[in-house]
């Protein structure tokens, strides 16, 4: 399917000069001379190169059509995950680097999306965001204006988080799992 160089967004897989790239980031820029471009970084999905490239508005891009469909996560083993169709039961196991964005908040049973283009799996996507629970943080200090501080914090897989003062020993909280930042406290 092609699509405007100006519409290329992080995540989207793109089949550009014979092979398939995951776009990584991108970046709107408009010089003082000259049309406008998208500055976009691309991530090689057989091999891992990174490749930067110019797309302006003009220009074609050929985004690849990915069969995408849910999976549920049951464990890992090393370096490799095994994931099972909710609807036939079959199992599938694909190597961990295959896990596009934040492997600590991989959770037992939880349902990922995994990407598979001409039947070979080439993403697995996380849901955007998870509920944990926060295990270590700093009591909250008197006088501290709320509005733009933020304290340290533990979750419960050992990964460290940045959270408001509220935020206490216990609490479960709301995690964007692309960049481990907080979002909210989980309703009960």
């Amino acid at each position: 399917m092609k699509i405007n160089g100006n519409a290329v967004r992080p995540g989207m897989v793109l089949e550009h000069k014979g092979a398939l790239w995951r776009v990584v980031k991108t970046q709107a820029t408009q010089p003082g001379k000259g049309g406008a471009y998208n500055q976009v970084e691309l991530k090689g999905l057989r091999d891992g190169t990174k490749l930067n490239e110019r797309f302006r508005a003009a220009e074609s891009v050929e985004r690849a059509y990915l069969e995408q469909k849910k999976y549920q996560y049951l464990y890992a083993d090393g370096d490799l995950l095994t994931l099972m169709d909710g609807e036939t039961f079959e199992q599938i196991t694909v190597e961990a680097d295959l896990l596009v964005g934040g492997r600590p908040f991989l959770q037992e049973g939880m349902e990922v999306e995994v990407e598979m283009f001409e039947g070979q799996t080439i993403g697995i996507t996380l849901p955007d965001t998870v509920v944990m629970t926060l295990t270590e943080t700093e009591p909250v200090v008197k006088g501290q204006t709320a509005a733009s501080s933020f304290k340290p914090g533990v979750l419960e897989n050992g990964e460290r988080i940045m959270v408001p003062p509220h935020v206490e020993v216990g609490t479960r909280i709301v995690v964007n799992t692309a960049d481990g930042s907080y979002a909210e406290r989980a309703k009960d």
